[in-house]
């Protein structure tokens, strides 16, 4: 009995659907502006009577229009790709020579479900006139997109090339070639040397020179992350992982890196349990945010400075010897300043034009008896303190041409002072009162002498600790965050 009055049921309701499709195909041709169908082969073969209005604009007669190809008869049309892919484009903004209309396109199917056409409608002429809000909101959220792309360029464009590494000395030449030669590879690179010595432009600068120079630099000073927060920094955090997290989840810097050049900084600071991870990341070039079953793939270069002896940590068992030698695939080792005294006078002269062009001032050279004096100083912040030198003493003078005078009290002169000839002179009558006792001139204010073993303390936990400064922190009984206001002290 149920079959009876179901056949009917089926002949209404696709008889139904047969009108309520020529109803709407006729009402769309009464009411809006203009309407085209297209076929498979993307030609037109037929177009309502309110379009044809359009056609003068568009250089063309009815019959020179219907029958062409809709991409060679209406520029910037979307009709083509809506037939190819199958999906409509519900609403959108057309502009060509006959002006700017609000568009819709629709995919035509058979009773298969294939794509025989489509159909295109203009639902309104001058939207923005009619729509001002919505054009208005349209131009400004296009500036926006345009803005946040060049921002993005900027950010993804190196800081610095091999030519930023100043220096013409046999071992400047020689970091320079080997940064040049490992910029051809992706191996992981490992850049060694004291702390100032430039590590992190050497870095920028072989990442400008590889093939990864159009996408993005990321950095991250491992030292200064909190122990507990570097995973979450590394690797990102899934949507919801934990109480407080972001609802979006936050990617990691190995995600933001991908495609480009990951840069790790201090990487002899990283805690034992977190460099179990990462060799795997480095292996499998895989990473798992915090709070995810998903793993993500991803493409990174990873370049990694220290200024620690990883063989000693090693050995103590506070670095992985298996990431050590994963790492430690093309090392390149920094030279400190006193080791290229010969490149002394090319740096100061770029960093008095970067001290110029930052602070705004005239640019200062120095006299010939101020390059020698600094040349005689040991530097053990090495570019880093030259740096600072030169910043104060531009600073705190006028004049355009720093001399000896203006570094006093910043560089101590290393050179011993020349010795007088002894000249033995009778006692007279009139001789000068008799010097201080012995060690009475070298007694220093009680503030400079605190100061001093202060620094001394602090050198003494560094290297008791190998550099941790973490461990060093501790050792001292001060915060982290304190030792690491202090450190610019002992570059001094």
């Amino acid at each position: 009995m149920s079959l009876s009055h179901e056949a009917p049921l089926l002949a209404d309701t696709d008889g139904v659907l047969k009108l309520a499709a020529q109803s709407m195909f006729d009402t769309f041709a009464r009411t809006a502006m203009g309407m085209m169908v297209v076929d498979r082969s993307h030609r037109i073969v037929w177009i309502s009577e309110g379009y044809k209005r359009f056609l003068p604009a568009l250089g063309h007669e009815e019959s020179d229009f219907v029958g062409r190809r809709v991409e060679e008869v209406v520029p910037n049309t979307l009709m083509a790709q809506v037939i190819d892919s199958g999906q409509p484009i519900l609403v959108d903004l057309l502009t060509n020579q006959a002006g700017t209309f609000l568009v819709s396109r629709l995919p035509l199917r058979n009773e298969a479900g294939e794509v025989i056409g489509a159909l295109g409608l203009v639902l309104l002429d001058h939207p923005e006139t009619t729509m001002q809000p919505l054009i208005a909101k349209f131009s400004r959220l296009q500036r926006e997109l345009d803005d946040a792309r060049q921002q993005l360029a900027a950010q993804r464009r190196p800081k610095y090339t091999v030519a930023s590494f100043i220096g013409a000395s046999p071992v400047a030449m020689e970091v320079k070639r080997q940064a040049r030669r490992v910029a051809q590879t992706d191996s992981t690179v490992l850049l060694l040397g004291e702390t100032g010595t430039g590590k992190e432009l050497l870095a920028h600068a072989i990442h400008a020179a590889s093939a990864r120079a159009g996408r993005s630099f990321v950095g991250v000073n491992i030292a200064a992350v909190p122990d507990t927060l570097l995973e979450a920094e590394f690797f990102g955090v899934a949507p919801g992982a934990y109480t407080g997290a972001d609802r979006k989840g936050r990617e990691g810097k190995f995600k933001l890196a991908d495609g480009g050049t990951l840069f790790l900084d201090e990487i002899g600071d990283m805690p034992l349990a977190l460099q179990a991870k990462l060799l795997r990341v480095l292996q499998d070039q895989e990473v798992e945010p915090l709070g995810s079953n998903q793993v993500q793939r991803i493409d990174v270069r990873i370049i990694a400075a220290t200024s620690r002896d990883l063989p000693a940590m090693v050995t103590a068992g506070t670095f992985r010897a298996d990431l050590y030698y994963r790492l430690n695939v093309l090392p390149i080792r920094l030279p400190a300043l006193r080791e290229r005294m010969a490149d002394l006078e090319a740096l100061v002269e770029a960093l008095a034009d970067d001290i110029a062009r930052r602070s705004g001032l005239p640019h200062k050279g120095l006299s010939a008896e101020a390059l020698e004096m600094l040349g005689r100083h040991a530097w053990p912040g090495n570019i880093r303190e030259l740096r600072n030198v030169l910043e104060q003493a531009t600073l705190m003078t006028d004049d355009l041409v720093l001399g000896v005078e203006h570094f006093r009290g910043m560089v101590p002169d290393d050179a011993p002072p020349p010795r007088a000839p002894a000249v033995v002179s009778p006692p007279t009558a009139n001789a000068e009162a008799a010097p201080p006792p012995p060690g009475v001139a070298a007694i220093m204010p009680l503030p400079q002498a605190i100061a001093a073993l202060e620094l001394q303390a602090i050198r003494d936990a560094l290297a008791a600790t190998g550099g941790n400064k973490l461990a060093a922190s501790r050792l001292l009984g001060i915060s982290r965050a304190t030792l690491y206001e202090k450190l610019p002290l002992l570059d001094r």
